[in-house]
Parts: C-alpha cells; sequence; structure tokens
C-alpha cells in the first residue's frame, strides 16, 4: 500500500499582491509529518509532497511525481484557504489515475463534514479529527463505515460513525517524520529576529485547549486537551539536535505552560542534561508566574509569545476567556525582568470592533514596549463559535481561499469599509515598527540574531517590497 501526503498551495495568498510571506517565514507541515510516521510505524510506504517546498514548483510537477509513484491513496490535509486549490490538485490527479482513492483531513474538513462530501464529487473519504488512527485503519481496509471520524460515500448516500473518540495516546506516537520533508530544517525558517540560531524546527507538544475563545476553530480536538511528557518533549529535542542538527525550537502550543509540573520536569531535564538550544513557547495571562518563568529562562527560553488580541478591554471580555489588560501588562512586565524578550500576538477586526477600539489596541502596544508583535487579520472559520452569528455582526465575503488571517473577509458593523480596516491595520503595523521602542532593539538584534541578518540582507529587495505596502 502506497500513500502519497499532500501539502497544499495556496495558504498565504494576499488578494492583489504578490506573494512574498514565505520570504519571511516558512513552516514545516506538523500535521501531516505525524500522521506520515503513524503510518510508516504500521508498515505502510508513504511519501510527503510538499506543494510550498523549497523548488518553484505548479501542477505539473505534482501529477509528474503521483504518476511516477502510482499511489494506491492520496491524502491532502487542507486549512479554508488551501482548500479550493487542494481541490483543484485532486481533479488533476483522478485525471491522472482515475482509480487512486482521495482522502482530505485537515480543521476545514473537520469544521464542515457532510457539506464537503456534498458539494466535492472527487473526494472518497473525509478523515474528521485527529488522523492517525483513522487512517491507518482506512488504509489498512477496515469498512469505512466502521471508523470513527471519517466520512465516505456508498449507494445509501453520506455514511459516518461519528466522531472519533478513541484518541492517540501521545507519548506513543513516533516524532515527525522530518526526513520525509524535503529541504528540512534549513528550508524552514521562523519569522526573522524570532530565534537567535539557525537551523530551527518546530514542536507541537499538546492537543487541543480547555478554553473557547469566539474565533477560534476547535473542530480537530474538540474539547480534549492532552500533552506529551517532559521525558517525551526532551528525546524529540535530542532527536533534532542529533539529526538536523536544530538549534532553536519553536514550540507551537496553545497553552505550553498548562501543566506546570509538565515544564518544571521538562526543563529540569534540560538543566541536567544540557542540549544546549534555546527554545521559544507562548503563555497565558494567568499561567506565568515568577518562579516559573524562572525555570523557563534557566532551561534556555529565549522568547515568549502571549495571545492579547486586543487592547479593549469590552473585546477581550466578548471574545477571550478570563483576561484582563491589567493582567497582560502585568505579565508582560515579569517576562521581561526575567530575561526574555516577548511577542504580543494581536488580531484586528473582531466583531464589535471600531476605529476606536483599534486605536486603543495600536495605544496598548506602543505601552507594553514589547520586543515584537504579530497581528492578524479577524477571520471567521467554519467551526469557530463567532461563525454562527457573523452575518449579523457586519459583512462577510466567505471565499475560502482568502480566508487565511492575511485578508479582512469580515468588516465589522463599527467599521465603514473593508479599505477602511486595511488602512487602519498598515497604521498600526507601521506604527509599532518605526517607532522608538522597535528601533532601539532592532539594531542590538542585528548582532545577537547574525542568521536573521543574513536573511534580510539576501533578500533585502523582497523586504523593501514588503515594507513599501505599508507606506
Amino acid at each position: 500500500m502506497k500513500i502519497l501526503l499532500i501539502n497544499p498551495f495556496g495558504s498565504n495568498w494576499i488578494e492583489g499582491r504578490r506573494d512574498d510571506t514565505e520570504t519571511a517565514v516558512r513552516l514545516a507541515p506538523m500535521g501531516i509529518l505525524f500522521v506520515a510516521s503513524y503510518l510508516m510505524k504500521k508498515g505502510f510506504d508513504v511519501d510527503i509532497y510538499n506543494c510550498r517546498g523549497k523548488a518553484d514548483r505548479g501542477t505539473s510537477d505534482l501529477i509528474n511525481k503521483v504518476i511516477s509513484l502510482k499511489p494506491d491513496i492520496v491524502g491532502f490535509t487542507s486549512t479554508t484557504s488551501s482548500f479550493p486549490g487542494a481541490y483543484h490538485l485532486a481533479t488533476e490527479i483522478r485525471k491522472a489515475l482515475p482509480d487512486v482513492k482521495i482522502v482530505f483531513g485537515g480543521v476545514h474538513i473537520s469544521a464542515l463534514r457532510e457539506k464537503i462530501l456534498e458539494k466535492f464529487p472527487l473526494i472518497d473519504f473525509l478523515v474528521t479529527g485527529e488522523g492517525e488512527i483513522a487512517m491507518t485503519e482506512l488504509a489498512g481496509g477496515k469498512d469505512p463505515r466502521m471508523i470513527q471520524g471519517v466520512l465516505s460515500r456508498d449507494a445509501h448516500g453520506i455514511q459516518s460513525c461519528g466522531f472519533r473518540t478513541e484518541l492517540c495516546e501521545l507519548d506513543d506516537l513516533p516524532f515527525p517524520a522530518y526526513s520525509k520533508l524535503e529541504g528540512f530544517p534549513k528550508y524552514f525558517e521562523p519569522p526573522l529576529f524570532n530565534y537567535p540560531r539557525a537551523p530551527s524546527a518546530s514542536i507541537i507538544s499538546s492537543r487541543g485547549c480547555p478554553y473557547q475563545c469566539s474565533y477560534c476553530d476547535r473542530s480537530v480536538f474538540r474539547k480534549s486537551f492532552r500533552y506529551n511528557s517532559a521525558e517525551y518533549l526532551y528525546e524529540h529535542m535530542a532527536l533534532l539536535k542529533k539529526d538536523f542538527k536544530v538549534r532553536h525550537i519553536f514550540f507551537y502550543d496553545d497553552l505550553f505552560t498548562f501543566n506546570r509540573k509538565r515544564v518544571e520536569d521538562f526543563c529540569g531535564l534540560l538543566r541536567k542534561k544540557p542540549l544546549h538550544m534555546t527554545f521559544n513557547c507562548a503563555v497565558r495571562v494567568g499561567h506565568a508566574d515568577d518562579a516559573l518563568l524562572q525555570t523557563l529562562k534557566a532551561a534556555g527560553g529565549w522568547m515568549v509569545s502571549i495571545g492579547m488580541e486586543s487592547g479593549d478591554q469590552g473585546l477581550l471580555e466578548r471574545h477571550k476567556s478570563n483576561v484582563t489588560l491589567n493582567e497582560i501588562r502585568d505579565t508582560v512586565r515579569r517576562i521581561k525582568k526575567n530575561g526574555m524578550r516577548v511577542k504580543g500576538l494581536f488580531m484586528m477586526g473582531l466583531p464589535g470592533e471600531t476605529e476606536q477600539t483599534i486605536k486603543g489596541t495600536s495605544d496598548f502596544i506602543e505601552e507594553l514596549r514589547l520586543d515584537d508583535m504579530n497581528m492578524t487579520k479577524f477571520t471567521p472559520f467554519p467551526g469557530a463559535p463567532s461563525y454562527k452569528t457573523i452575518n449579523e455582526e457586519g459583512t462577510f465575503d466567505e471565499r475560502w481561499e482568502l480566508m487565511n488571517c492575511m485578508n479582512f473577509v469580515f468588516v465589522p458593523k463599527g467599521i465603514e469599509s473593508k479599505e477602511k480596516m486595511e488602512k487602519l491595520h498598515r497604521q498600526a503595523i507601521k506604527r509599532f515598527y518605526t517607532g522608538k521602542n522597535w528601533m532601539s532593539k532592532f539594531w542590538p538584534l542585528m548582532f545577537k540574531c547574525p542568521d536573521s541578518t543574513f536573511r534580510l540582507i539576501k533578500n533585502l529587495p523582497t523586504f523593501l517590497r514588503i515594507r513599501d505596502q505599508f507606506e
């Protein structure tokens, strides 16, 4: 049984602009790397094709790969924005190999379920929720009608065995199949000046979240929250260093510090048996006291991110669970005091947003004197609570290919137009990156982050073009 897993094109497209985003950030597709390693552990022949890979490839290159491999199953992972492109690729693959089975999984699929099979007839199976066990059972020939999480068709219509309740024991999962990913790790570069040393890699050490914010799609892991042990994390980092010479880790967990004992044990292992690696992680307000921050710093913690979303208390109360502006201020202050950089994660355009709340958020960012920030554009994803009533809150342009947090597809009632939203977003970004706070920190970073400095110089025309978009 041969299986080809595909990470499709299209996730980072900005309407009306050349896509320069991957010059600044390229992330490994962690979901299919986990699925691939699990399938390989069970004896299947697996390949990965990353359409967003290091070569400038088009559809014809993928089709040639499919023809040469002749897989029995082709599996796509898809976000909302990448789904249209993925389905186009599936159409071309079906022409080349009429008998191949086509499987789709990912957050978009998990949110819309039956609606996908109803509208897109070339897809044979959907794998919703956690994918490793379901995909393995499907590839092994089990009746799809008897596999939890799998949706299929037969003569009687769309069949489903319901949501997946048998979940993976995370410490039993093999490490992601990094070796199957062309160009890893050098090609997969994180945000500039967000790391001290290269190469770097990503680790996701938990699944799910006990909170439910209005903008967050929890369709894959639903209400579960599980995490790897400290020992598993340490061995994962050790493998990345030994096999791929990785020197810095990005933990892309929503709640890396939620379980205090796990973090303490993990950091204890890093101090007892040093790997001489640094790492970034995210903390949530309320889960980052001084003692824990000191523990992270002593083990190699370099930068800490906080999901702040807005500088308006009313919007926070409406959209984010149990967070206040004063708590954010205090957490930022303590992260700095304990010797780590702090990055604020914001979101513009939430339901209820106005020009006044946007100005308040920009002022709040200036007040915090952050080391870095990221401001995405609110996107009402199909599995998020806000999606259900979004048309009552403003104007929603539900074009899936634009729903990637890089386009304003929703304009709240408090803002006059999409063009106004874009202008306000550019102003907020420009204010931060041309302000005295950032400029005073930028020049020292040129020496503290030599790989980022080299990337900046190497790709200077592209970064100047990105800068000009905010003028």
